[in-house]
């Protein structure tokens, strides 16, 4: 007599922690609704590979933002540690198949410079990333399993500070493509995170990059 209730408490239990659904349609950020100093709803901020503080990201004002006048920022690293990644993400937006746009402008970093789009997220240690960085000059695509990065692919791009940029990324079943300004660099098929996951904007170690107009669509 005891078992109908106790399998009702799980049932009710397994239903409060059930993802969302995968995202279909579009969503964009623009970060103008989001009152300076603050996130947007349902963003986090996490790090993966975790030593120190976490860094500071928050909606500032950016005079140069590509749609005016404020951008998502990490404004402090709060750290100089290179082996951790700084993320702010929300896994309230489920995506599987799409397309991924942002812009972004490296603004400082010794250590690191640049950032990139993270995307089928799980968790802060398990995702994949797409990244720029003015210091190399490249664009690299990784996963990261468990904190661990693996590098799937990389093309060497023109890049600079205070330079904003912009990246896609197309992902359908286990075909990925990735571009800069409008051109497309990396083409591959990889099944490391094959279901849907949350999505967000990466950085490095101490770099303090801007971000603005995230478009994300599903299907």
């Amino acid at each position: 007599m005891r078992t109908r209730p106790l399998l009702l408490s799980f049932s009710l239990l397994a239903a409060c922690h059930t993802a969302p659904p995968p995202l279909t349609g579009d969503r964009h950020w623009s970060f103008e609704d989001t009152p300076s100093g603050t996130l947007p709803q349902g963003w986090r901020v996490d790090a993966t590979r975790r030593v120190g503080p976490l860094a500071s990201w928050e909606v500032t004002t950016s005079k140069d933002a590509p749609s005016p006048s404020q951008a998502l920022s990490l404004s402090y690293p709060n750290h100089k540690q290179y082996d951790s990644f700084n993320l702010c993400w929300t896994p309230a937006v489920q995506f599987g198949d799409g397309t991924l746009d942002v812009k972004l402008c490296a603004r400082s970093g010794k250590e690191d410079q640049g950032g990139g789009l993270l995307w089928r997220a799980k968790g802060p240690d398990d995702y994949y990333v797409v990244r720029l960085n003015p210091l190399e000059s490249n664009l690299r695509l990784y996963t990261v399993k468990d904190g661990n990065r693996e590098m799937l692919a990389s093309a060497d791009v023109p890049a600079a500070v205070g330079q904003w940029h912009q990246l896609r990324v197309e992902h359908r079943g286990e075909h990925i493509r990735c571009a800069i300004d409008g051109r497309f660099v990396i083409d591959l098929s990889d099944a490391t995170f094959p279901e849907p996951g949350g999505i967000g904007v990466w950085t490095k170690a101490d770099a303090a990059t801007d971000f603005d107009d995230l478009v994300v669509t599903g299907g």
